[in-house]
This record gives structure tokens, C-alpha cells and sequence, in this order.
């Protein structure tokens, strides 16, 4: 029976509902497509002419996707070409998501050098899968969306038309359930969302994704031990700090820096190593989960060292 199931996702802003004017097909959704929208900021789909269901926002301060909801969750939208006397697209049971950013190497690398904050999609940072992942995992228990999609996710420009052979046939877009992307349903020529990260994504929205390992932006607050280490040779008592030109100043410093910098090349050779080990090993017979843990412990206590 269409229309089942929760309609609005919680916390999306309905700021932007074009469903009054553009009343839409009542469905019961059993896809998710998935754009991008080739721009840093909210489209305005010609007052709603071609709008998706839903468009998530990067708040790049938050490190959060803000969402806004177009139409209910089980009425068509507008975001795909919908060809006379061939298949149905956009009221095809299909729930569709933009995501503001691009998948265009090309655009990508003019963004960078202008300075603008945007989103890659093909590398986007985990927190912007983690949330479209949230919504996949939303769609999936509240109107039961498989999570699983097409074997093939080429890169932009390759996924354009159908060059990457990722196009589905009319009779395999009729049967097909799951997530998908703009660049897989038939009728239609765009590419987005490209090479996203699509094992990734599933991964995270049924709960089995690994942790990502750290990016440079991550960061480690010192402790009160490792400012002591770096101020010891520095404080003199009741005169306060010695004359700037001590040479005890640079070498605290110099000193406490390339300890940290040894016992982090030591870790790292150690991470290799485990690594390799790890790599080695024959699936057969072993409890990975339990020397995925071991290993864990094993880091945890070389760091708190």
C-alpha cells in the first residue's frame, strides 16, 4: 500500500516544500537515488520544477549535512529525465537525494584553487558519508530501501551517458531495489555521483564500516605531563621564566619535539609491521575479530607508553 511509513526525515527543514505546487505521484519507495549538485550551496530547482525529495547541505563548521525536504518521502519528485514511451523514473518508487558538492575532478580542482569550501564527493570526509549513510539506514527500517546497490560506480567524466557501463537497462531499472545513482538509471545522461564511496557508505549505514584512520585535521590535546616535559627546563621557581636568551628554552623545546617525533617513527614502523603480519595471514581458521582486538590493545598500550 503506497504512502506507509513515517514521510518527513526527522530534522529536515521543510523551508523549501514544493509538494503544494508540484503535488507529485503517491509511491510506496523502494529506491534511493543518489545526485549531486554540481554546486557549493542550496539550488533553488527553479522554484521547485526540478526538485529531488530531499538536498543535504555541508555545514563545514559543524562538520554535519543539513538537510531540506522538497516532497513527502513517498511522492515523486523531479531531479530525473523522465522520456515519453519508455520507463517510469521519477515515479518509479524512487526516493531522491541531492547532495550539494561536485563529483567533477575538473570543478573540484577549480574550487581548490579559488579557495572554496566544498565537497568532493569522491573523497568526501567520513562525517558527510556518515549522515547520507544515517539516511540510508533511515530509509531502510522505515521503508524497508535494501542496502545494496550496482557493482559499478565510475569516476566523473567516465560516468557520464554510459561509457562506464554502469547505465541499467529499462528491465533492470523495473526490478532493481536498493541505492543507486543518477548515473545508473536508464533515460538519463549525468554522471553524479560519480566514484563516491559506495561500499563505504553502506558499510556505515548498516553499522560495519572500521573507524577511519586519522586525517590531518585531527588533532591531540596535550596533556598537564607532556606540558610539564616541555616547561621543566624552562620555570625557575619564585623569579618566574629565565631571560629569553637561555639556551635551556630552545633545548626543552627542541629536545621534547624530537623524542616525539622518534617514538612516533617507532610506531609507525611498528604499525607496518603488524600490518604485514596481518596481510600474511590465511583466512582459514583464524578469529579475525579477535586479533582485529588484539591488535587494537596492543596500539593503545605502545601510545599510552
Amino acid at each position: 500500500m503506497a504512502g506507509q511509513g513515517p514521510q518527513k526525515y526527522p530534522g529536515a527543514s521543510t523551508a523549501y516544500f514544493y509538494q503544494n505546487r508540484f503535488g507529485g505521484s503517491l509511491m510506496e519507495v523502494n529506491v534511493v537515488v543518489l545526485h549531486t549538485t554540481e554546486g557549493r550551496n542550496l539550488p533553488d530547482y527553479g522554484g521547485g520544477a526540478s526538485a529531488p525529495n530531499l538536498t543535504a547541505v555541508p555545514d563545514f563548521g559543524a562538520k554535519r549535512l543539513k538537510w531540506y525536504q522538497h516532497f513527502d518521502i513517498d511522492r515523486s519528485s523531479r531531479a530525473l529525465v523522465n522520456l515519453s514511451g519508455g520507463v517510469e523514473t521519477n515515479t518509479a518508487n524512487v526516493v531522491q537525494v541531492e547532495l550539494v558538492g561536485t563529483c567533477d575532478p575538473a570543478t573540484h580542482a577549480k574550487w581548490v584553487k579559488a579557495g572554496y569550501a566544498h565537497i568532493y564527493w569522491p573523497e568526501a570526509p567520513d562525517w558527510a558519508l556518515n549522515d547520507v549513510a544515517e539516511f540510508l539506514a533511515w530509509a531502510n527500517k522505515q521503508h524497508g530501501v535494501p542496502l545494496v546497490g550496482p557493482p559499478k560506480w565510475p569516476a566523473y567524466p567516465k560516468s557520464y551517458g554510459s561509457a562506464g557501463g554502469q547505465r541499467m537497462t529499462n528491465a533492470t531499472w523495473n526490478a532493481f531495489r536498493g541505492v543507486c545513482g543518477h548515473m545508473h538509471v536508464p533515460e538519463n545522461t549525468h554522471g553524479d555521483p560519480g566514484a563516491i564511496d559506495f561500499p563505504r557508505l553502506i558499510a556505515l549505514a548498516k553499522g560495519t564500516a572500521p573507524a577511519p584512520l586519522p586525517t590531518e585535521e585531527d588533532t591531540v590535546a596535550l596533556t598537564d605531563d607532556d606540558i610539564k616535559k616541555i616547561g621543566r627546563q624552562v620555570i625557575t621557581g619564585a623569579n618566574g621564566l629565565k631571560s629569553p636568551d637561555d639556551t635551556t628554552i630552545e633545548w626543552a623545546l627542541s629536545s621534547y619535539v624530537s623524542l616525539t617525533y622518534k617514538a612516533a617513527r617507532r610506531l609507525e614502523a611498528e604499525v607496518k609491521a603488524v600490518r604485514a603480519s596481518v596481510d600474511s595471514i590465511s583466512v582459514g581458521g583464524v578469529d579475525l575479530d579477535a586479533l582485529a582486538e588484539k591488535v587494537a590493545d596492543l596500539l593503545a598500550a605502545r601510545l599510552a607508553n
